[in-house]
């Protein structure tokens, strides 16, 4: 398949911030094109269960990325999954993105909305057993570790949120983390710890991981004392924080020393017509209604800037 179309705005991602960015523009009866390089939602659609979204009392986040998308499409966005993009042109006037099969689409500007994907320990034996007993989702393979005992990697909300629902599976859950103190809300400090199922390895790293076709064990450093001991274990679970989506923009946008793009506080970026929003760019919170702040803002600017070059 080759072909060429032409759009107002392309949108690439579709997290959040890209799938409100997408609402807002489309809405605004600009022709508008969603590009997600994987499946529509982004990290949301890995969250078992979202229960501080304003407004919606509970949800998952399948759930809450499936309407957004009908959301955007009902106001005429076009959105398209599971695309590789070959190459990105955002310096001109017109903007190109190429995707694999020789499509080509233009726009007169450009939302840049990759989000990020989960931050690996980066030990040795963690590549050859991901999968295969290493996660870094808990909704994806939950399921696969009931009445098993798993260790949960990080000390922040994910962490400790993900730990405290990976107990519906796992008969003992126990969360190693590398400090003394954990980062993360009180309330989700207060439930990990009330559950009679979370034990807590404190001051302590995985140095090495363990096993042939299956994890079956892993080396646990005790930072405080020093020594090292190997535990039998089903599965890890880590969660660490996130690497922001942006290296195909190194050299084209300016990015911080975290890789994240800097904007302005309409999120454009250093490129007339390029803006950014979401979990890629250089912020200090990142929550599910951050993201869709962002996109809300982005798609306000990036119709301005579509209105004034008429």
């Amino acid at each position: 398949m080759t072909g060429e179309a032409h759009f107002d705005t392309i949108v690439l991602g579709g997290g959040p911030a890209g799938l409100t960015a997408a609402i807002y523009l489309a809405r605004a009866k600009l022709k508008t094109l969603v590009i997600n390089e994987g499946t529509v939602g982004g990290q949301m659609i890995l969250t078992h269960e979202i229960a501080n979204y304003p407004g919606v009392e509970k949800t998952s986040g399948y759930a809450l990325s499936m309407t957004m998308k009908k959301q955007a499409e009902s106001f005429g966005a076009e959105v398209l999954a599971n695309k590789t993009v070959l190459s990105v042109d955002i310096e001109g006037d017109v903007k190109k993105v190429i995707l694999e099969g020789d499509v080509t689409y233009t726009a007169k500007s450009i939302i840049v909305a990759p989000g990020g994907r989960s931050r690996t320990l980066g030990v040795p034996g963690e590549d050859a057993l991901k999968g295969k007993g290493i996660s870094y989702c808990a909704t994806c393979d939950g399921d696969f570790f009931t009445d098993k005992e798993i260790i949960v990697v990080g000390g922040g909300n994910s962490a400790l949120e993900e730990a405290v629902s990976l107990t519906k599976y796992a008969k003992r859950v126990t969360v190693v983390h590398k400090l003394d103190h954990f980062e993360a809300h009180k309330h989700a400090v207060e439930e990990a710890k009330g559950h009679p199922r979370v034990d807590f390895m404190m001051e302590s790293v995985i140095t090495e991981f363990h096993g042939n076709d299956r994890l079956e064990s892993v080396d646990i450093k005790d930072l405080h004392t020093g020594n090292t001991l190997n535990r039998k274990i089903d599965g890890v679970f880590v969660f660490i924080g996130y690497v922001p989506n942006t290296e195909s923009f190194k050299g084209m946008l300016d990015l911080n020393q975290a890789g994240e793009i800097m904007v302005t506080e309409g999120m454009a970026t250093n490129i007339p017509g390029v803006f950014a929003a979401g979990d890629s760019t250089a912020k200090r919170f990142r929550q599910i209604t951050t993201a869709v702040a962002d996109g809300t803002i982005a798609a306000l600017s990036a119709a301005e800037y579509v209105e004034r070059s008429h």
